[in-house]
């Protein structure tokens, strides 16, 4: 009998371990997800792409409450945001390399065609090469990127406030109308 409740003990004990060290681990991903994303979302810059011209008539106009229904971060889709300005143009989704180094970033949402080099006012086709001068993120200007796909549309810089807490994300580029909402 006794061993018996040696074995029970055991086992608890193994139970508690594996949780606690699961916890850990769970503990550590939240920390190294958490560190990401605030690497992503430094204070953007608020300059605009020299030779942009404001949108005529926006669905949102600047100073607009809106939600983000936008993906591109952690802590992005849902979170009320503040429009800045708005901009008609192309907004590109990219892959590129870091200048810095390190793994592509595949499928970054928006660059848009005044912050691509030589990019000229047509759109450019899936899989055409090209130098983003786009600066929102660590290594991004002066990077080699892939078009993915293209579309005419009005993007927005917005201020907005991540749903998974922490400081405000101010001055970022891009969300397209599609990933905009009304209050």
């Amino acid at each position: 009998m006794k061993s018996r409740h040696v074995t029970i003990a055991s086992i608890f004990t193994l139970v508690l371990l594996f949780y606690g060290c699961s916890s850990a681990e769970e503990n550590s991903d939240k920390e190294s997800s958490q560190t990401e994303q605030h690497e992503h979302q430094e204070t953007g810059s608020p300059e605009i792409p020299e030779g942009l011209e404001p949108a005529a008539d926006p669905k949102y106009k600047e100073g607009s409450q809106v939600i983000l229904k936008a993906n591109h971060m952690e802590g992005m889709d849902g979170a009320e945001a503040t429009v800045l300005n708005a901009f008609d143009t192309i907004a590109y989704q990219v892959t590129y390399t870091p200048t810095t180094g390190g793994e592509p970033v595949k499928n970054h949402k928006w660059v848009i065609q005044d912050e691509i080099k030589d990019a000229g006012s047509e759109m450019l086709e899936k899989g055409t090469e090209v130098t983003l001068e786009a600066d929102h993120m660590e290594g991004m200007k002066g990077a080699k990127a892939t078009i993915e796909s293209a579309e005419n549309t009005t993007v927005y810089m917005v201020d907005y406030q991540p749903t998974t807490g922490g400081e405000m994300v101010t001055n970022h580029k891009w969300v397209t109308e599609e990933e905009v909402f009304a209050e």
